[in-house]
Parts: structure tokens; C-alpha cells; sequence
């Protein structure tokens, strides 16, 4: 054996459940065996599929998603320009597929992969809803692109409706309540909270009208999506794949960005811990990761930190999906411990750094220039090195990717909504709901001339009855038909998300594979 042979056999020679993800290249030279492979177990440790445009990213995101669901391990995957949609289909066996499998190794078989799609608009998938209240004002922040201070206010405003149980369901509840505030009676019912500026008050309208003029209203509202929704096996064990198409979104990158981070925290607080398992219980891909991060407050990145760090316990794997580590921030970057890395190019000074601080972020390795290796990799290879069962780092190798046995193309629009059609999801999620909520209730108070709830909490607390404690205020409000399924705690946690809430209990619905 020669030293590098011996290095893989160290490395990746193992019996235990993998996700295979190629053979190792040594030059020009393939190494059939062992194959390099990611332990079933350290699948929920977090990963990083990297690489320039046409690398093969999508591909391996692919490759991944099939061995994840075919050993029983539900994903979740943003799928930003379609390409995954091939996923539901059988791939063709092509002579080019069939060389690379040659070359490997592979025994390669054709196969499909349970599929359920969704969207934020209703056009590509059952459409998935969320309300305002859950997403809280860090999220809604920036969905919104506010300053800090902009924000701050955001939350005044969302604490001002907990207080007066005015649940905020959709963009129409919060701008009800905005509106009231804004007036002569909500300037002296906020009074307690501080206040707020008539020029704030606009800022924030603007930004909703905005929003508006996009699509979102369609996405904030009722039924909210269940999180549990996403756990789904076939009655043959596969894991379901819960694929968020987003090509008629693209444009509001802020919009689907933030709302993959309110499905991790959901998943948190929803989840119970789980400890090391022998598998995840979920897989959650997030494509185009750096759209999360542009722009975003310190507050908000510490947020995703804590969120990608805790999760892990709850047996749910986070990868981010992106062309170099430098765009996800180092904290982030720190809990990734599987790297899959895809060629990058050097053809400007900032790609030439973005190299060498790629390479910085690999172990080293006396078998390969990583500068020189990251630059001449051809597509559908990568650069990997993965934990192993023991929780350490693999060694580094230049790995050709195994072919996908799904389709690499994606569905064609008739294919597409015929399998929507057949959704198991649409009998939940098919039809708005429009409940009592903020702007109804506002209305109605005001309809009647009542004071404001400030100025009766103002009363009982001067004299005309006792004040209630926060418990019998929360048991008040939770025993409420509205307080038990919307309103949330003021202090919301993670994101809005992890305050005191009821856990969802799954649906039971006819599976449809």
C-alpha cells in the first residue's frame, strides 16, 4: 500500500450507514475503493456544499437528498431555479452516466425519490403560510429591511399587540394595528411603551406596501404551515423530500431566505432533544445561503448562530449551499463540520482571495496543493472531508461524485402540477383561512367607543380593580378561542419562536405512496 492508500483506508474504509459520496482522485488516477463516504450518523453535524456557478452543487445537493430518503431520513431542500424538481423522476441511463459509474465503481440504478412540493406563492406547490406573529419582528425585520432602530420599533409594536391580545395573523392585521397606533388614541395608549414617531410609523407602511407589491401577502397569513409536516416517511420507510420551489420568488430573496430560518426555529422549538442518533431526523438544505446573510444586523446573524447550534441537538442537519465559505459568516461557518467542496476560479483579485481563504479552511494535507486542486476540479468534483463515527475530521480528498440516480432535469410544468395535484398536503394547506384577528378586533373596539386596553389596564392598576399578575394574564389570554392557537409570549426567544407556545401535534392524513 502507498501512503495515500493507506490515508483512505484510515479515513473512509467503514461498515457502518453512509451516504456514498465518490471515489478519490489521486491525479489522474481513481480510486475505486473505499469509497468516500459521509457517516450516517454525523449527517446532522451540518455541512457545507461549496463551489462557482456550473461546479456541480445542485448535483450533489441531489445525490445527497436521494441516499438521505432512500435510508429513511426525511429532507427539506430550497430548490432556487427548479433544477431539483427531477428528483420525483427516474434518470435515464445515458452512456455518459454510465461511463462515470464504470470509472467508480458504482453499481448505478435509476430511481425516483418521494417528493411533496411547495411555495410560497401557490404556483409551484401547495402554498406554504405563515403568520406575522410567529415570524416576530427580528424575522419580519428583515423580510422588511429595517435599520436597528426601525426594528426596535417593530417590536414595541408587536409587543403593544401580545399585551392587548391582538393576535397578528397577516400583513393586514399589522397594518391595523400600525394604523391605530399612529392615531391620537394609540399615541396615548403606547404612551407605557415608549412611543413611537409619526415618521416611523410611515417607514413602516411603506415597507409593507412594498412587500405587498411583491406577492408576500399571499404567504403571511392562515393555515400556517405545520412543521411536522416535514417528517414524513413512505409505507416502504423512504424519507419524504419536502422541496420548496422558489423560481417565482427570486426576486425576494429576503422573503424565502428569512422563511427557511423561521422553519429551522420552529423545528427547534417544536422538536423535542434527541441527543446522538444513528440517523437524522431531518435534513435541511439551504440553498443560495449567502442571500441570508447580505445585509444582515449582528443581532440577526448571532440569532442564526444560536439557531444552527442548538438544532443539532433536536437531530436535524442544517447545510448551507453556497460558492465560498467566505459568505457564510465564521460563527456559522465554525458548526459546519462536513465540507463538500466544488472548483472555484480565480480570475479577479477578490476570487484570488476568496481562494486562499477557502484553503484556510480545510485541514492540512501533505497530498494535495488545495490552491492549485480548487481551480483544475472538473464538474461533479469536489474537494471533501467529512467527520467520521469517532466525530473527527477525515483527511481531505479530491473526490469524483457519484451520478444521481434521479432525474438531472427538471420536471416540465405538466409534470410538475400533476404531481401537486396528487399532493397528500393539499387538503390542510389548499385554502386560506380568515379568522377573527387584530383588524377585526381593533375594529370592533373602536366601533364601540370602549378605551383602548392600555388605558383599562391604566384604571385597574389605579385603584378600581387589582392588577393581574403576568400569570393570570397568560392563562387569560390562552383560554381565549384566539389565545390558543396565535398569541404568543412577549419574550419570543429564538427568532420569535421559542417563547411559550403549545406544541402542534401532526395531522393524520392518508399518505399517499
Amino acid at each position: 500500500m502507498t501512503a495515500f492508500t493507506e490515508m483512505l483506508a484510515a479515513g473512509y474504509a467503514s461498515d457502518q450507514p453512509s451516504l456514498v459520496l465518490g471515489a478519490a482522485l489521486e491525479g489522474a488516477q481513481v480510486h475505486q475503493e473505499p469509497k468516500i463516504r459521509l457517516p450516517l450518523s454525523m449527517a446532522n453535524r451540518h455541512g457545507l456544499i461549496a463551489g462557482a456557478t456550473g461546479t456541480g452543487k445542485t448535483r450533489t445537493l441531489q445525490l445527497l437528498t436521494e441516499q438521505l430518503s432512500a435510508q429513511g431520513v426525511p429532507v427539506f431542500a430550497a430548490d432556487m431555479k427548479g433544477d431539483l424538481s427531477g428528483l420525483a423522476m427516474a434518470a435515464e441511463a445515458t452512456e455518459r452516466v454510465s461511463a462515470r459509474s464504470s470509472d467508480l465503481g458504482w453499481d448505478w440504478i435509476s430511481k425516483g425519490v418521494p417528493v411533496e412540493f411547495v411555495s410560497l406563492t401557490g404556483a409551484l406547490g401547495v402554498q406554504l403560510r405563515a403568520t406575522v406573529s410567529s415570524f416576530g419582528p427580528l424575522l419580519l425585520g428583515k423580510v422588511l429591511s429595517l435599520n436597528d432602530t426601525q426594528t426596535s420599533v417593530l417590536a414595541m409594536v408587536f409587543k403593544y399587540s401580545d399585551d392587548n391580545q391582538l393576535p397578528l395573523l397577516d400583513l393586514h392585521d399589522l397594518r391595523a394595528v400600525l394604523q391605530f397606533l399612529g392615531s391620537d388614541d394609540g399615541k396615548a395608549a403606547l404612551k407605557q411603551y415608549g412611543g413611537m414617531s409619526s415618521a416611523s410609523v410611515g417607514v413602516l407602511l411603506r415597507k409593507m406596501v412594498e412587500l405587498e407589491s411583491q406577492g408576500a401577502e399571499r404567504f403571511f397569513g392562515e393555515p400556517e404551515f405545520d412543521v411536522h409536516d416535514m417528517l414524513q416517511l413512505t409505507s416502504d420507510g423512504r424519507g419524504v423530500v419536502t422541496c420548496l420551489e422558489l423560481p417565482d420568488v427570486a426576486e425576494k430573496p429576503k422573503l424565502f431566505s428569512t422563511f427557511m430560518m423561521w422553519m429551522l426555529a420552529e423545528l427547534y422549538h417544536n422538536l423535542p432533544e434527541a441527543g446522538d442518533l444513528p440517523k437524522p431526523k431531518l435534513v435541511f438544505f439551504f440553498d443560495e445561503a449567502h442571500l441570508l446573510f447580505d445585509d444582515a444586523s449582528k443581532a440577526f446573524i448571532d440569532q442564526i448562530e444560536q439557531v444552527v447550534r442548538l438544532i443539532r441537538s433536536k437531530g436535524v442537519g442544517v447545510y448551507f449551499v453556497t460558492q465560498t465559505p467566505k459568505d457564510v459568516p465564521e460563527g456559522v461557518l465554525a458548526q459546519l463540520g462536513n465540507r463538500i467542496q466544488h472548483a472555484l476560479r480565480a480570475h479577479t483579485p477578490d476570487d484570488d482571495k476568496a481562494l486562499r481563504a477557502t484553503v484556510r479552511t480545510f485541514p492540512k494535507t501533505s497530498f494535495y496543493d488545495l490552491g492549485e486542486t480548487l481551480t483544475s476540479l472538473g464538474i461533479g468534483e469536489a474537494v471533501v472531508t467529512v467527520l467520521n463515527a469517532r466525530g473527527t475530521p477525515t483527511p481531505v480528498v479530491a473526490t469524483r461524485l457519484i451520478p444521481p440516480s434521479s432525474r438531472m432535469a427538471p420536471l416540465t410544468p405538466e409534470e410538475l402540477q400533476a404531481d401537486i395535484s396528487q399532493s397528500s398536503l393539499l387538503a390542510e394547506y389548499g385554502k386560506s383561512l380568515d379568522r377573527e384577528s387584530a383588524r377585526e378586533i381593533l375594529a370592533s373596539r373602536m366601533a364601540r367607543t370602549a378605551p383602548p386596553p392600555a388605558e383599562v389596564a391604566q384604571e385597574r392598576g389605579s385603584g378600581s380593580q387589582p392588577e393581574k399578575s403576568m400569570a393570570e394574564v397568560a392563562k387569560d389570554a390562552v383560554s381565549s378561542p384566539v389565545g390558543r392557537t396565535v398569541v404568543r409570549e412577549v419574550m419570543r426567544g429564538l427568532f420569535g419562536l421559542l417563547g411559550v407556545k403549545p406544541p402542534r401535534r401532526a395531522p393524520a392524513r392518508r399518505r399517499r405512496w
